[in-house]
C-alpha cells in the first residue's frame, strides 16, 4: 500500500462553478474582527510553492482583486475553523516582547493617557477627551447586551446621555467618579465570572486616569470573551450551511485565480496513476491463461480519492506543496501523520518484542498496557529536531529488555538469556531505518486499517485491525476516526470539483477506468450537485 505513495507527476488543472450558500452566514463570517483572523493564520499557511506551468496565460492582477482574494480566502479559513475545530476560540492578541509594534504601542499608548491627565489637571478641568472615552465606553457596553435587555439598555442610554455629560461639565458640575462607578457595576453585571476578579479590581483604583486605562483594558478582554459567545452560538447554524459557503467561496477565489487547482489536479492524477498501477500488477494473467483474457482493471473515483487522502499522510510537507482544498487542513494532516510516524515506530518495537519474549507474555494485559506506556513516553519528542531516534532506541531496547525479564521472573519462566536480549535489542534499534521490514509492515497495515475505514463509509464498529496492531489498536483507532472526519467533510465541500477532474481524465485516456466507450457505467457520480457546477478544463493536448 505505501510503497508507491511519494511518487509525483504534473498534470493540467480545472477549474469550476458552485451555488451560492445563504447570505447571512457570509455576512457572519465576513463580520469577523482582525484578532479571529490572526488566530487561524497558522492553520492555513503552507510551504513555499514550486514553479511549475500553468494551465493558461499569465494575466495582469489589479490590488484590488488580490485584496479580494485574500479577504475570501481569511473569510473560508474562518468559517472552516470554526466548524471543524471544536476548540477553536479567540485569544487576545499578545505582541512579542521588545518589538517594534509593541513600543510603538506603548509610545502612543502613554503619550494619550499623559495628555488626558494634563487635561483633567486644568483649572478648570478640560473634559473634551474624556468625554469622547465615555462615549466608546457606552457604545461598547451597548455592543453586549442582547435584544432583550431592555431595562439595561435603557439605564446606560440614560446615565451615559452624552448630551447631558458635556452641559454637566459646561457648568462645572461634572462627576467622573460617579460615571466611573457605575460602567465598573454595569461591567460587573455584562462579564463573563472568569473577569470577575478583573472588574473587582478596577474599584480599587482611584485615581481616574489609570482607571480609564484599566477599564478599557478590561473592555477587551469582555470583547473576546463576546467574540467567543458568538462563535459557540453560532456553530450548529455555521455546521449547517458552511459545505455550500466553503465551496461559493472557494469558487470565487478560482474565477480570480484560475490555476487553483493545478496541485489539486497533480495530487489526485498521481493517486490514480498510483493505484491503477498497483491494481494492474494484481491483474495480470496467471501462467498458462491466454494473453489478454483478464480485463483490465477497474477504478472507481471513490477509491481514487481515499487513496489520495492516504498519500496525504506520507506527505513532504517541506519539498511539496500542499494541495489547495486541503491546505486549510494542512496543520491537521500533518499531525496525524506525526501521530502515525510515532505510532508505527511504537507498534514495531511491540511486536519485535512480544514475538521475541516467552509465548503468552503478551496476553497480560497489565504488562503490556505497562510496556506500551514505557515506549510511548520515550518516544514523545519523536519530531523535534533534537531528537535522535537510534539513541533513543538505543535505550528503549535497554529498557524493554530489564522489563521483559522482570516479567519473566515474576511469572516463573525461564530467564531472558543474553543472547536473546542482544538479539532483541538489534532489532530494535533496527527499527530506526525507515527501510526496515517490520517498519515497514507495520506502516502498511496502518494504511491498510485507515483505507479499509475510509471505503467502509465510517460505520461503526471499526474494521478489524490488523494483525500486530492489537497493542496499539486503541490509539490508531482515535487517529482512524480524526482522519475520517477531515476527510468527509472535505469531500463533501470539494467532492465536485474531484469527481470533475477524475471524470476528466477518464474521459480523455480512455481505457483508464476499464473502457474503451464513452459509457459511464464505472463511474458512479453523485447526482445531488448543484445544477449551475461546470467544470472547464484546457484542451487535452494532441499529443497525450
Amino acid at each position: 500500500m505505501s510503497e508507491n505513495l511519494d511518487k509525483s507527476n504534473v498534470n493540467e488543472a480545472g477549474k469550476s462553478n458552485s451555488n451560492d450558500s445563504e447570505q447571512g452566514l457570509e455576512d457572519a463570517v465576513e463580520g469577523a474582527d482582525e484578532a479571529l483572523q490572526k488566530a487561524i493564520k497558522s492553520d492555513s499557511s503552507s510551504p513555499q510553492r514550486v514553479q511549475r506551468p500553468h494551465s493558461s496565460p499569465p494575466r495582469f492582477v489589479t490590488v484590488e482583486e488580490l485584496l479580494e482574494t485574500a479577504r475570501g480566502v481569511t473569510n473560508m479559513a474562518l468559517a472552516h475553523e470554526i466548524v471543524v475545530n471544536g476548540d477553536f476560540q479567540i485569544k487576545p492578541v499578545e505582541l512579542p516582547e521588545n518589538s517594534l509594534k509593541k513600543r510603538v504601542k506603548e509610545i502612543v499608548h502613554k503619550a494619550f493617557w499623559d495628555c488626558l491627565s494634563v487635561q483633567l489637571s486644568e483649572d478648570p478641568p478640560a473634559y473634551d477627551h474624556a468625554i469622547k472615552l465615555v462615549g466608546e465606553i457606552k457604545e461598547t457596553l451597548l455592543s453586549f447586551l442582547l435584544p432583550g435587555h431592555t431595562r439595561l439598555r435603557n439605564q446606560i442610554t440614560e446615565v451615559l446621555d452624552l448630551d447631558l455629560i458635556k452641559q454637566e461639565a459646561e457648568n462645572g458640575a461634572l462627576d467622573i467618579s460617579k460615571l466611573a462607578e457605575f460602567i465598573i457595576g454595569m461591567m460587573g453585571t455584562l462579564c463573563a465570572p472568569a473577569r470577575d476578579e478583573e472588574v473587582k479590581k478596577l474599584k480599587d483604583i482611584k485615581e481616574i486616569v489609570p482607571l480609564f486605562r484599566e477599564i478599557f483594558s478590561v473592555l477587551d478582554l469582555m470583547k473576546v470573551d463576546m467574540a467567543n459567545f458568538a462563535i459557540s452560538s453560532i456553530r450548529p447554524h455555521l455546521m449547517q450551511q458552511s459545505v455550500e459557503y466553503e465551496r461559493k467561496k472557494f469558487q470565487e477565489i478560482l474565477e480570480r485565480q484560475p490555476n487553483s487547482l493545478d496541485f489539486v489536479t497533480q495530487w489526485l492524477e498521481e493517486a490514480s496513476e498510483d493505484l491503477m498501477t498497483q491494481k494492474y500488477k494484481h491483474a495480470l494473467p496467471v501462467e498458462g491463461a491466454a494473453a489478454g483474457s483478464g480485463d483490465m482493471p477497474r477504478l472507481s473515483p471513490v477509491a481514487v480519492q481515499n487513496y489520495a487522502y492516504l498519500k496525504l499522510l506520507k506527505w513532504d510537507h517541506l519539498q511539496r506543496p500542499f494541495p489547495e482544498t486541503v491546505l486549510m487542513d494542512q496543520s491537521r494532516f500533518h499531525e496525524l501523520q506525526l501521530q502515525l510516524e510515532q505510532l508505527t515506530v511504537l507498534g514495531a518495537v511491540l511486536l519485535v518484542t512480544f514475538s521475541m519474549a516467552a509465548p503468552g507474555i503478551s496476553s497480560q494485559a497489565d504488562f503490556a498496557e505497562k510496556l506500551k506506556m514505557i515506549v510511548k513516553i520515550l518516544l514523545t519528542d519523536m519530531h523535534l529536531p533534537s531528537f535522535h531516534l537510534k539513541d533513543v532506541l538505543t535505550t528503549i531496547g535497554e529498557k524493554v529488555c530489564l522489563e521483559v525479564s522482570s516479567c519473566l521472573s515474576l511469572c516463573g519462566s525461564s530467564p531472558f538469556t543474553t543472547d536473546k536480549e542482544t538479539v532483541l535489542k538489534g532489532q530494535i534499534q533496527a527499527v530506526a531505518s525507515p527501510d526496515d521490514p517490520i517498519r515497514r509492515i507495520m506502516e502498511s497495515r496502518i494504511l491498510t486499517f485507515l483505507e479499509t475505514y475510509l471505503a467502509s463509509g465510517h460505520q461503526k464498529p471499526l474494521p478489524t485491525v490488523p494483525g500486530g496492531l492489537s497493542p496499539v489498536q486503541r490509539e490508531l483507532e482515535e487517529v482512524a476516526i480524526k482522519f475520517a472526519r477531515l476527510v468527509n467533510y472535505n469531500k463533501m465541500v470539494f467532492c465536485p470539483y474531484y469527481d470533475a477532474i477524475l471524470r476528466k481524465r477518464w474521459i480523455s485516456f480512455g481505457k483508464f477506468f476499464g473502457s474503451s466507450n464513452t459509457d459511464m457505467s464505472p463511474w458512479n457520480c453523485r447526482t445531488d450537485y448543484p445544477m449551475s457546477l461546470h467544470i472547464r478544463f484546457p484542451k487535452v493536448s494532441s499529443d497525450v
